[in-house]
């Protein structure tokens, strides 16, 4: 199987209409593994999966818009599915919170929580995980996923400029990146990065091919498709609901 990574959700701190918040489907290597699931996520996955059929879920931080839908597939797993032990890799401080937000007050037996770090190197099916801390007010890992035919794709979860896809490595094949805001409001001491940036950063970082994602919602996504491939020197695609990208 290919490395391929299919959108279920991109909208930035809450959703668009109609639309729903960060969460990715990630095959290859023999596996489904669900990437963050904000808000609106998981019906979205189900147009692509079963819930049965997930290998794993990865989490890159505790903020709602990526994580929301914990609890949601926790009890799907739990009392339709009546399975337990699927395993989550996630920071420490997202445990905290998921733990905290469970009516059971833990996500055992239904998930088997697996600590991740900046640094942190694991193997989900054929795939290689490693994890780089970013740019962000709480523990946010960025993520690199490697395919044994060589092929890669990284996830930049939620940075400002002070981290870039250099520190997963070169040879990135497929980078999806946030681009929050537009250059025009560039903010100050806020860690998100506007569609310059990101285009910029993964120039740098001579990523192949480049994907915007966690967009403002309202905001023109034409014009952060220029922003950023001005900056990236090449043409840029704008994340989707239902898109699939091949690494």
């Amino acid at each position: 199987m290919t490395l391929a990574l299919t959108v279920l959700g991109c909208s930035g701190t809450y959703a668009a209409p109609g639309g729903a918040c960060t969460g990715y489907l990630v095959q290859g290597g023999g596996v489904n593994v669900l990437l963050d699931c904000g808000p609106g996520t998981i019906g979205n996955l189900q147009q692509h999966v079963a819930l049965g059929d997930l290998d794993a879920v990865v989490v890159t931080h505790e903020h709602p818009d990526h994580c929301g839908e914990l609890g949601v597939l926790q009890n799907a797993w739990t009392w339709a599915l009546e399975r337990q032990g699927l395993p989550v890799h996630g920071p420490a401080g997202t445990l905290a919170k998921a733990e905290a937000a469970s009516s059971a007050g833990t996500v055992a037996p239904a998930f088997d929580w697996r600590v991740t770090a900046d640094g942190t190197d694991v193997a989900i099916g054929d795939l290689r995980w490693r994890f780089s801390r970013t740019d962000h007010p709480v523990e946010t890992l960025a993520v690199r996923v490697d395919h044994p035919d060589g092929r890669s794709l990284a996830f930049s979860a939620d940075t400002g400029p002070a981290w870039s896809f250099e520190q997963l490595g070169p040879g990135i094949d497929l980078a999806v990146c946030e681009a929050t805001f537009l250059a025009d409001r560039e903010p100050e001491g806020i860690s998100h990065l506007s569609a310059r940036q990101a285009g910029a950063m993964a120039r740098a970082a001579g990523v192949g091919r480049l994907v915007i994602t966690h967009h403002w919602p309202g905001d023109d996504l034409d014009a952060h498709a220029r922003e950023a491939a001005a900056a990236f020197g090449a043409p840029v695609e704008v994340a989707a609901i239902h898109e699939r990208y091949i690494a």
